[in-house]
């Protein structure tokens, strides 16, 4: 959920400082974030901005840099993309650990906001748990199953989101 913007400058002449500037899909460039420069220097020098992106929906971001003098004279830098932000695809991992006791992560993707449901069954097919029941938003999620109350056995967990159906199996030992 977060992108770490690394940058280093050889010299610097009247550096005020660098703003930060974001482009989405569903967006203009804007200005989020600022990091103050060193002046005038002849020291290479290190910068580092991190960005939450956890509530931007989209597939790709872009980012430059507005490197400021004092004087209000700037320059940008070149762009830089980070893609494949959001899943393209239904997916429902192998939970891990597997075997599990007593708790196992289980972690899927959604590309599109949808209805998700995550239900465990025993062998015989009778529902055991239903973990999740709830609308999300496209993205990367996990989900802890504890099975504290249960005998060992084999397992099955489903996941449900929209059209998309998955069954995985998994193995509780005690």
């Amino acid at each position: 959920n977060t992108v770490i913007l690394n940058w280093q400058t050889e010299t610097e002449t009247n550096n005020l400082g660098f703003e930060i500037e974001r482009f989405t899909d569903e967006s203009e460039w804007k200005r989020f974030g600022f990091v103050e420069g060193h002046g005038t220097t002849t020291e290479t020098k290190s910068y580092q901005y991190i960005d939450n992106i956890s509530l931007i929906n989209a597939t790709s971001v872009k980012y430059r840099l507005k490197q400021i003098d004092f004087d209000g004279s700037y320059e940008y830098s070149k762009v830089v993309e980070v893609s494949n932000l959001l899943p393209t695809n239904f997916a429902l991992v192998q939970n891990y650990p597997n075997p599990f006791n007593p708790t196992t992560a289980i972690s899927y993707s959604l590309p599109i906001k949808s209805f998700v449901t995550i239900k465990i069954y025993n062998s015989l097919g009778e529902e055991v748990k239903v973990l999740l029941s709830e609308e999300k938003s496209a993205g990367n999620y996990d989900v802890v199953f504890n099975a504290t109350n249960l005998p060992s056995a084999i397992y099955f967990y489903r996941l449900q989101a929209g059209d998309f159906i998955e069954t995985k199996k998994m193995i509780l030992l005690r």
